[in-house]
């Protein structure tokens, strides 16, 4: 998986913490400790979403479109990384004449596909409330 996930979550987490308030990228960079360019970057994936909406100008910025309570971690894992868990390598050579190489790619291909789904899943019953009140409960 790949860290926009993360990002991501933090970022609408802090939108969360903040109903019903803009936050710039500046502002929310600053909060997950990561450039301004790439919380845009991200956001905008989940703006195309319908996780957050934006204005733009003065005292613009990003705000929840999504309800806390029902918006999840697989929305936001569609969002920015669907696809992340498949490594962007091939092992072997196809064309050679080892009998691994020749099934091994089609093989992990289906292991990958198969490991995402049930990510999806597991994330699917996680909202982006749950995620806060635990958050709250450890300080």
């Amino acid at each position: 998986m790949n860290s926009e996930f993360t990002i991501a979550v933090h970022s609408l987490i802090y939108l969360a913490y903040l109903p019903d308030h803009m936050a710039s990228s500046e502002t929310i960079a600053k909060n997950v400790s990561t450039n301004p360019a790439r919380i845009r970057k991200i956001m905008g994936c989940l703006r195309k979403n319908g996780l957050v909406k934006t204005k733009e100008g003065i005292g613009g910025g990003y705000i929840l479109e999504c309800d806390p309570e029902t918006a999840t971690l697989a929305q936001v894992l569609r969002s920015v990384s669907y696809g992340s868990l498949k490594p962007n390598w091939c092992t072997g050579n196809p064309e050679e004449a080892c009998p691994i190489s020749s099934g091994t790619q089609a093989v992990m291909d289906q292991v990958f596909r198969d490991a995402e789904s049930h990510l999806e899943k597991y994330l699917d019953q996680i909202t982006l409330r749950s995620v806060l009140e635990k958050i709250k409960q450890t300080r």
